[in-house]
């Protein structure tokens, strides 16, 4: 091998070589250089925004701000449902301690249920130390100056206010404005995002049907936090939003007064003011006091309501409903005029019985013998069941429901309550849809005393004895007459729906009005309520009948056990000549209706017409005192203290 050939340095390919180096090493550190100031101009503009919350939700907190709820009254001011201070126990548990320590010692001066107990040592496991746990919801103002002396043996416990719903009149709306409860997992799921900071809501009567109007805007405010997230103070605030309230047609006066005329007796009944389709009472007996269910019903009370076998729980106004009775017999005959088949002095004779074409077997009146040659008024002042029979098995059932419906039978009322039963008005349709059986002409004819298939609901039966008593305009039915915005902002009212009418001949409407003011100033069968009375009234009796009476005219209901007795209702309207209040009535196992029912209906009239408001009847053997005893208001329940009224067998 020979010698290493020596290599010599070229300057010029060098020099070369140093500046393409230099060059790409300075591309890369402008390249560097861009990238970073994009990347700063990216944070700093184009994310800034997003950037800037993320830095501000860590170190600003949102604290919900729970809006005060809506307030209720009824037609004049009087307070329904309001607010009202009370406060909960709070703890923050890592100042509080070891609970075993001083949990003992604060159930001497705040009565604590183990169920209390037990969900605040959940909640604490699950909660970091400084966060707040609610330990008892609703402390009484006795516990609160009680704990507030010994405050400073408990560090970490606090008081904390706030406002509770409160029925001031307890059960006498509590099947109307029903009550608030505590939230659960399916409400909010119902309400979605943003409303997890509310701990009630509506769960019945107005106070679930208008939660919306009610509930109000939830606002928060801005806690300034340090790394652990332990609040350093307010630094924002976005007021929450007051619900709105809501005004109601109903009088608390006439309330009360319907609710003592029914003494011990249940049932339901309705006042409405004809012009307006405004409801002005409306009860369902037995009722229940509503403020058990504000911060959670015990067991105890809940299976005391539940286990009544009145069901004060049920609202028999909206949910209910039965046979009708006679109290439709008007709305036939008014049918029967508009359908051509019947004038108002065209007479037909009751012979005490009706017989269907080729059938031995008959139909019977409530008198033996019958009535003799009686027009369409006596029909009603008498409630002459065999001109019932005779008219429905010429009018045919499909005829018959067609003019029923227009009536508003089978229909919602419209009030503004949620659930309302539609009732049932019988025909070939129906029942084809609801059995494979056919249907009968007997059916038809039952169907015109008002029994039957029937289903109409005291709603219903308010609402057409109105459109009788304001010259046929069938009204919408509703509870809240006006809302505001604000406790200095005017109230205002709702729109309403048009009325539509149920006839085309004022004469025929007139001569059922007839026959209604004969029912009670004539010879019918409630004469007995216009004693004494200073004014006009027009109105027709009922008995819906729970077993047939086909083989006996006449039955007394007090010689019957009591869940066979008939019900009694009863229909009416006054001044007569000018109505401004229309009722139904229904008394559950009451009788007969002339006997039972108008009694009911007179005390309403007069405690609207004239101020005169019935006494309270006490009931007879009182049951154990309880926070949950069933009330019709201010008396107890029959049913709950096991006594019932003995029935007045006059027909």
């Amino acid at each position: 091998m020979g010698p290493r050939r020596r290599l010599l340095k070229n300057p010029v390919a060098e020099a070369q070589q140093f500046r393409r180096r230099a060059l790409l090493a300075f591309a890369i550190v402008v390249l560097a250089l861009a990238g970073l100031a994009l990347w700063y101009f990216r944070l700093q503009v184009w994310q800034h925004d997003a950037y800037a919350m993320r830095s501000e939700a860590n170190r600003v907190r949102l604290q919900p701000v729970v809006p005060g709820r809506g307030l209720i009254f009824d037609r004049k001011g009087r307070i329904l449902a309001d607010n009202v201070p009370a406060y909960r126990l709070e703890v923050i548990p890592e100042d509080a301690g070891d609970p075993d320590q001083w949990l003992p010692q604060l159930a001497e001066i705040v009565e604590l249920s183990p169920q209390d107990i037990e969900t605040f040592q959940e909640t604490r496991r699950a909660t970091r130390g400084f966060r707040p746990v609610t330990l008892k919801l609703r402390v009484t103002e006795e516990e609160a100056a009680s704990f507030a002396v010994d405050r400073w043996r408990y560090p970490g416990v606090e008081l904390v206010p706030y406002l509770n719903r409160r029925y001031p009149h307890g059960a006498l709306f509590s099947h109307i404005i029903g009550y608030v409860g505590r939230i659960d997992v399916d409400d909010l799921a119902e309400l979605g995002e943003g409303k997890s900071a509310l701990t009630h809501i509506g769960k019945t009567g107005l106070e679930r049907a208008y939660e919306d109007v009610l509930r109000g805007e939830i606002g928060y405010e801005k806690i300034e936090t340090n790394v652990d997230g332990r609040a350093m103070g307010e630094v924002g605030r976005v007021p929450a939003v007051p619900g709105a309230d809501l005004r109601l047609s109903v009088d608390l006066d006439l309330q009360r007064a319907m609710v003592n005329a029914f003494g011990t007796m249940d049932g339901s009944a309705v006042a409405v003011d004809p012009r307006t389709g405004e409801v002005l009472a409306m009860v369902s007996l037995p009722g229940f006091d509503t403020n058990l269910f504000v911060n959670g019903i015990s067991h105890a009370d809940y299976a005391t309501l539940t286990e009544d076998p009145s069901r004060p729980l049920f609202n028999r106004n909206v949910l209910g409903g039965g046979p009708p009775g006679s109290t439709v017999k008007p709305l036939i005959a008014l049918a029967g005029l508009d359908s051509g088949l019947r004038t108002p002095q065209e007479e037909t004779l009751s012979t005490g019985e009706f017989h269907l074409p080729g059938v031995r077997r008959g139909y019977r009146d409530s008198h033996a013998g019958g009535h003799g040659w009686v027009d369409l008024r006596e029909s009603i002042a008498q409630s002459v069941n065999t001109y019932y029979y005779e008219l429905a098995h010429e009018m045919g059932i499909e005829r018959f429901s067609h003019y029923m419906h227009r009536y508003g039978f089978g229909e919602r009322t419209g009030i503004d309550l949620l659930g309302e039963n539609e009732g049932v008005v019988p025909s070939v349709e129906w029942k084809r849809a609801n059995s494979s059986e056919p249907w009968y002409p007997g059916e038809t004819v039952i169907a015109g005393i008002g029994q039957g298939y029937w289903i109409a609901t005291a709603l219903q039966l308010a609402r057409a004895t109105a459109a009788v008593a304001d010259d046929g305009q069938l009204r919408r039915l509703h509870l809240v007459d006006a809302r505001r915005d604000g406790y200095q902002a005017p109230w205002s009212p709702l729109a309403q729906a048009p009325p539509r009418s149920i006839t085309d001949r004022p004469d025929h409407l007139q001569a059922v009005q007839e026959g209604m003011l004969e029912t009670i100033h004539g010879r019918g069968t409630a004469t007995a309520m216009a004693r004494g009375a200073p004014y006009l009234m027009a109105g027709k009796t009922g008995t819906a009948q729970k077993i047939s009476r086909q083989g006996e005219l006449s039955v007394d209901p007090g010689s019957l056990p009591y869940h066979l007795r008939h019900q009694a209702l009863f229909v009416g309207y006054a001044p007569a000549d000018n109505p401004t209040i229309a009722v139904a009535v229904v008394v559950e196992h009451g009788g007969y209706g002339g006997s039972t029912a108008a009694p009911i209906a007179r005390k309403v009239f007069d405690a609207w017409l004239l101020g005169k408001m019935p006494e309270p009847v006490p009931a007879e053997e009182p049951p154990e005192p309880s926070s949950a005893a069933t009330a019709t208001a201010p008396s107890p329940s029959p049913a709950a203290s096991g006594a019932r009224p003995a029935a007045d067998p006059t027909p």
